[in-house]
């Protein structure tokens, strides 16, 4: 229990982002922590609700979802430095199994999320939305922060990103998920990280993690292939690399899972050709994907229509619910 208590923490930070990216987009390994299922069961579940949230599009899509039930532990550490935390939703079922301490005899298919923002801002509870319509689909899902830009650039988020993956397979059993049915998925700057996290396994093998001990990944509007150079999002990059260095459809290695990479109709920040470009790298190297373009979409709505309150506006959720159950149930 003092373990599980030294490295859930509670804490505030400000809401204050700028959502969404431009037109775009290994370390020594680290001690992955352990968190026992029954510290989580008895101090750190609870119902989620809704709270305050800052006037922005996000703040807006998490204000009006509902909870559904699902349970959500917070601030959980997978790493040492700050931003290495991440929050865990289930579903209602559990999270009434593991308030009542019944016992649990099933394990739920698991998916950990990557927000965008750039890699300058945005953060885990902005995309509680996402964590909550999950959960209400029947997956744990884990949704992360990682160390953003100016003060780290590439590739320290996606260090966090990997490290963030590994610590979920790892606590996995603990959390009442099977750490063979485990989903990345990620948004814009998000979608970056989680594709190239895993596409270059040699962010993983610091874990004794492979890309193929991952189910599927799942791509939504990223950034894989663009000179950022050429936009704002430079500084979230070492000032002498190149995209032929840093791009995911330039640094494939290694066997890999399925993939599923959605695009936006009417997405004005990142070009459709970074999926087309990520798709044939991936194709090239054997890997199996599939694409589809949400109708309608903008960059914004292809994240935001993941709240079932919103799923009026295009059918993102429905098309990821429907490829998480064939790839993970």
């Amino acid at each position: 229990m003092q373990d599980s208590v030294n490295h859930i923490k509670q804490k505030t930070g400000a809401n204050n982002c700028k959502n969404f990216d431009h037109n775009s987009f290994g370390k020594h390994p680290r001690r992955l922590r352990v968190v026992g299922a029954a510290a989580l069961a008895l101090g750190s579940i609870a119902l989620a609700t809704q709270s305050a949230q800052a006037l922005s599009p996000l703040g807006f899509v998490n204000g009006i979802t509902s909870s559904g039930g699902v349970g959500v532990s917070k601030d959980i550490l997978y790493g040492d430095e700050p931003l290495q935390d991440l929050d865990i939703y289930y579903p209602k079922p559990l999270a009434q199994a593991m308030k009542a301490q019944s016992a649990i005899n099933n394990d739920y298919p698991m998916v950990v999320f990557v927000h965008g923002g750039s890699w300058e801002s945005g953060n885990k509870d902005q995309y509680a939305f996402v964590g909550q319509s999950l959960a209400q689909a029947g997956y744990v899902t884990a949704v992360i922060n990682y160390r953003k830009a100016p003060e780290r650039v590439y590739p320290d988020y996606v260090n966090d990103t990997a490290q963030a993956i590994a610590w979920s397979i790892e606590n996995a059993t603990s959390l009442h998920a099977d750490p063979s049915r485990v989903a990345v998925m990620g948004h814009s700057a998000g979608a970056f990280n989680a594709v190239a996290a895993v596409a270059n396994e040699d962010f993983l093998a610091p874990y004794g993690i492979k890309p193929t001990d991952i189910a599927t990944v799942i791509g939504i509007a990223g950034p894989y292939s663009y000179d950022f150079r050429k936009f704002s999002s430079a500084s979230a990059f070492p000032s002498d690399a190149t995209p032929d260095q840093v791009m995911p459809d330039r640094q494939i290695k290694g066997a890999q899972p399925p993939y599923l990479l959605l695009t936006a109709e009417k997405d004005k920040v990142v070009h459709p050709t970074n999926a087309l470009k990520m798709t044939q790298a991936l194709k090239e190297a054997g890997v199996t994907v599939q694409t589809g373009e949400i109708e309608g979409a903008s960059h914004a709505t292809i994240i935001g229509a993941m709240a079932p309150p919103l799923r009026w506006v295009n059918d993102v959720r429905a098309q990821v619910v429907t490829y998480l159950d064939t790839m993970l149930k």
